[in-house]
């Protein structure tokens, strides 16, 4: 049976910072993203809320810009070949993420098989922004739903990646999940936890538990 392997985006693709950070970065405009993000970690606003003020920060934003900012983001190695390997194996990749989807979007190019993130205007904005379309932590377990259906992979053959509490629904959702450079909380309720910079490593994690266990099941059906 194939496996579905979801991966969040800030703090977990990302090493130690967030797609919003990295855009408004580019703007000049660290400060206030630091604000925003200060505000939605402690709780004193949603994601909906986070979603508009973020909308109305960015109003000068290009696409130009958008593409430094992923280019130029920390991201972990090994991303692509860790893709490319669950593809060989037959497997599927998604990101889901609460970060706008048209940088979201953009790791489909590295090998994921689908990628879903909060639904922004095009860049340069020219409409107004859509609290329906921002994404919260149980969107996130709809959307990985989805995407059993459309790959035909059962739930419980799933694996999520993550890093927060946005991503404690998900976690809770699916047989196997790795905290990756994780929030204790998550540590907690994941099946294995990985610290560093490379995903292959995290990866491995999943992939050698797995074969441990098609190797137990044989050692069991022998005897």
């Amino acid at each position: 049976m194939a496996r579905l392997h979801l991966f969040d985006l800030d703090g977990t693709l990302l090493y130690g910072t967030a797609a919003p950070v990295e855009i408004s970065r580019q703007l000049g405009l660290e400060q206030e993203i630091a604000a925003l993000e200060r505000d939605f970690i402690s709780g004193r606003i949603d994601s909906i809320q986070y979603g508009v003020r973020v909308h109305a920060l960015w109003a000068d934003l290009t696409d130009a810009q958008v593409g430094l900012a992923f280019d130029g983001a920390p991201w972990l190695s090994g991303i692509q070949d860790t893709w490319a390997e669950i593809r060989a194996n037959g497997d599927y990749c998604a990101v889901v993420s609460l970060s706008p989807s048209f940088f979201v979007e953009r790791l489909l190019g590295w090998g994921a098989h689908a990628a879903h993130g909060s639904r922004f205007p095009s860049v340069p904005f020219s409409e107004p922004m859509d609290p329906t379309g921002i994404l919260n932590a149980a969107a996130k377990v709809k959307i990985a739903n989805r995407l059993c259906e459309e790959f035909g992979v059962a739930k419980d053959d799933c694996v999520a990646y993550g890093d927060s509490l946005s991503d404690l629904d998900l976690f809770a959702a699916v047989p196997v999940s790795v905290a990756v450079n994780a929030d204790s909380r998550l540590v907690d309720l994941a099946t294995h936890s990985y610290v560093g910079r490379d995903l292959r490593q995290a990866y491995e994690l999943v992939r050698t538990s797995a074969m441990e266990a098609i190797g137990e099941c044989g050692f069991q059906n022998s005897e």
